[in-house]
């Protein structure tokens, strides 16, 4: 078997062991700023809309729901607080692509890719557009995102690319002796503050006259006296026209998505801010977000105050779908990022970390968000982003309006959004599966980016992992 270059340049492990000294386990996003609190659901309420989930993907709904109809009478429900799950401790790569990359969407629905592509632009500038109107706090920087090639195979998959950067144009953009070649898409990604985005739609939210409860975990979604839908929490319940599901991760309150989506955890870490010689070291004056090429990747960007995130590579999956507190913290999967951070900029060792985390990702078998109904048409909704939920969640949302809506629309006709993909098997295949893929994906990059005959057969019937 071969070697990546992270085993061939391995930092010493004194670096790594000083670098973890002191570091808190807790989401730096979290940390640094003031939480809104919002009240638990204590009572019975009659409403037009109610959505269950208090992430990206609820609260984009919430808020195009009053600016499609600001007298509609819209309530969110949210089990723990808002932006405490992959909302507000993602790494805050807000992506143009609702496909999870172009070359996912050809492969899926070639007929409608670029139309896709065109859509998801379009949703990026939504964004931008909502972001300014209603005066956002943020940190929204659209840098675009730069593709990596550490490896020599993966260099040559960007000579191609109309955004290709060679060797020195990749090194002029971010000094890293890692970095072979690059693709720089330009104005496809923004760089935002998770949890400010998160809290920040609450606030434009409820500016709107959403109703917002949190500590209101649902235990069911029941048939009301026709045509309604009650959604029940433990103390309270809402009487609603229709509901929006945005729960993601967690189980679905559908019995037909139990088998959809699996939680694979994912892993990250922040440095102190870097003084400004460090940051000359490394350039990254344009601060992109950046990720490698590997099937098992990692990706990096810059914070308001020059700190530098760096995530990825393990992707964890728990025997029977697990989410649970105790999983993230996981030292080996922090202490192997700490060391390809400093393979990957060794003119920083000595910098530390100040915080380590972790957040379960709802991973699809076709890596991107599929859409559905259920209860005759009054309750809508969506989940399986696999990591790409901070920008794909508000066309998300337009979806599923457009459903409960009951008319047909340009987004409804997709194809891409018709089709539901294949669900993985249950328990003990799940985890028996997720593993041998992983390991098969390892086995890739350690081979040149060969994929054996059980990865192009998980890719043939479109049955998948990623990270």
């Amino acid at each position: 078997m071969g070697t990546t270059v992270f085993e061939r340049q391995r930092p010493a492990e004194r670096v790594v062991e000083d670098s973890l000294r002191g570091t808190a386990l807790g989401v730096f996003w979290l940390d640094e700023i003031d939480r809104p609190a919002y009240p638990q659901l204590t009572r019975t309420i009659r409403a037009d809309l109610v959505i269950v989930g208090g992430g990206y993907a609820g609260l984009w709904t919430a808020v195009r729901a009053k600016e499609r109809d600001p007298d509609r009478h819209v309530v969110v429900l949210e089990a723990s607080r808002i932006a405490w799950a992959a909302s507000g401790r993602n790494g805050g790569f807000c992506e143009s692509s609702l496909t999870h990359g172009y070359e996912n969407g050809l492969n899926r629905w070639p007929e409608e890719v670029d139309r896709l592509e065109e859509m998801g632009r379009a949703n990026l500038d939504g964004i931008a557009e909502t972001i300014n109107r209603y005066g956002m706090d943020a940190d929204f920087e659209r840098t675009g995102q730069l593709a990596v090639a550490v490896e020599p195979h993966q260099a040559e998959w960007y000579r191609d690319s109309p955004h290709y950067l060679d060797r020195e144009a990749v090194q002029a953009e971010v000094h890293s002796s890692t970095f072979l070649a690059g693709e720089w898409d330009r104005d496809g990604c923004a760089m935002v503050h998770p949890a400010k985005l998160c809290f920040e739609l609450a606030r434009v939210a409820t500016d709107l006259g959403v109703e917002i409860y949190e500590h209101s975990l649902v235990r069911a979604i029941e048939d009301a006296d026709a045509p309604l839908v009650s959604v029940r929490t433990a103390r309270g319940q809402v009487v609603a026209d229709a509901a929006a599901l945005a729960t993601n991760v967690f189980p679905s309150l559908l019995r037909r998505n139990r088998l959809m989506t699996v939680p694979v955890y994912d892993y990250v870490l922040m440095t102190e801010p870097l003084s400004a010689d460090q940051l000359a070291s490394i350039g990254w004056s344009h601060r992109q977000g950046l990720a490698d090429s590997a099937n098992q990747f990692h990706y990096y960007r810059l914070t308001s105050d020059n700190r530098i995130l760096f995530g990825g590579y393990d992707a964890i999956y728990h025997f029977g779908g697990k989410v649970r507190p105790k999983y993230e913290d996981r030292i080996e999967s922090h202490r192997t990022l700490a060391s390809h951070f400093f393979t990957t900029f060794p003119q920083l060792a000595g910098l530390r970390f100040t915080h380590r985390w972790a957040g379960a990702i709802d991973s699809s078998s076709r890596f991107c968000a599929f859409f559905g109904t259920a209860r005759k048409g009054r309750v809508a909704y969506a989940t399986g982003f696999t990591g790409l939920g901070v920008g794909a969640a508000r066309f998300a949302a337009d979806v599923m309006l457009d459903k409960l809506s009951g008319a047909e629309t340009e987004r409804t006709s997709l194809r891409m959004v018709r089709e539901r993909p294949l669900p993985f098997p249950p328990e003990p295949a799940a985890s028996i599966g997720v593993n041998l893929v992983r390991a098969a994906m390892d086995r890739a990059d350690h081979h040149e980016g060969k994929r054996n005959l059980f990865l192009k057969t998980l890719d043939a019937v479109g049955l998948g992992f990623d990270s």
